[in-house]
């Protein structure tokens, strides 16, 4: 088999470099740069901005006798015009010094006025004292104003616990003793009106037996007691009416009812044979 010699390869077409080639068509369409996305627009800052500082640690101030201290734990709500929040907090904290010594300044010969077992009076004294004023006093700046809660030094505390727990078993015990006189005068009450009603129906003293051999008895004994009672009562009021009749006065209405109401209560318990 005969093979022909090939020819030289085809020549491609000239195609210049890329430097080249980007500085040529650059020289009629000039690159543009491209725009990096617009960010989200920063939040606007809000014309009155608060911060409520709540401090851990508390304030030490000598109680009357300066043997105890009372703790001043404050709370500094500070507010600002046309600041962020985060500077306003950042604030806050740089200047809790200053504000921690205003407030002791206020409260030193204040607390010296109360026992160390007193810090409820001298919390209400020190609140109307810090009432109504803001540091600063003027100007634009931010500014704060504080509320004051007050507990007693540890010892104290621990002094006070009998005291309260006896009183706290005391005023239980009372309460009680409340809830048991009430309950008694109501079952009282109750038991009276049962007794009224079934003391006037001839059947009771037998039918007291179904709710029970105690009942029965107590009433038993409470309807012989009413009714030891009633003959004394009765001459009593037959001598009353005997002494109309010795002054000669005669039958009247006085007498004529008394004598009636007599009779009444007589035949009602049974009587008429035993007190003639």
């Amino acid at each position: 088999m005969t093979t022909h010699p090939t020819g030289p390869p085809p020549t491609a077409a000239f195609v210049p470099p890329q430097p080249e080639r980007r500085r040529w068509w650059h020289a009629f369409f000039p690159p543009v740069e491209p725009v990096p996305p617009a960010g989200p627009p920063a939040p606007p800052v809000p014309d009155t901005v608060t911060f409520r500082h709540d401090v851990p640690q508390p304030i030490l101030v000598p109680a009357r006798g300066d043997a105890f201290d009372f703790r001043l734990h404050a709370v500094y709500n500070w507010t600002a015009q046309n600041m962020p929040y985060e500077a306003l907090r950042l604030r806050a904290e740089r200047y809790l010094a200053w504000a921690g010594g205003i407030v002791r300044e206020r409260a030193v010969d204040l607390a010296r006025q109360y026992e160390p077992h007193r810090s409820h009076d001298l919390e209400r004294a020190l609140n109307d004292r810090l009432a109504g004023q803001r540091w600063p006093r003027e100007g634009s700046q931010p500014y704060f104003w504080v509320q004051v809660r007050v507990s007693p030094d540890e010892r104290v505390r621990e002094r006070l616990r009998p005291y309260w727990e006896q009183r706290i078993k005391l005023e239980c015990d009372h309460e009680l003793e409340k809830i048991r006189a009430q309950q008694a005068d109501e079952l009282t009450r109750r038991w009276c009106a049962v007794l009224q009603s079934l003391e006037d129906d001839p059947v009771t003293a037998h039918a007291a037996r179904l709710t029970g051999e105690q009942f029965a008895e107590v009433f038993r004994r409470y309807v012989e007691e009413r009714r030891g009672t009633v003959p004394d009562l009765v001459q009593l009021l037959r001598e009353a009416v005997r002494g109309h009749g010795d002054l000669g006065m005669g039958p009247s209405e006085y007498t004529e009812a008394w004598d009636a109401a007599i009779r009444t209560y007589e035949r009602r318990h049974g009587l008429s044979e035993r007190t003639n």
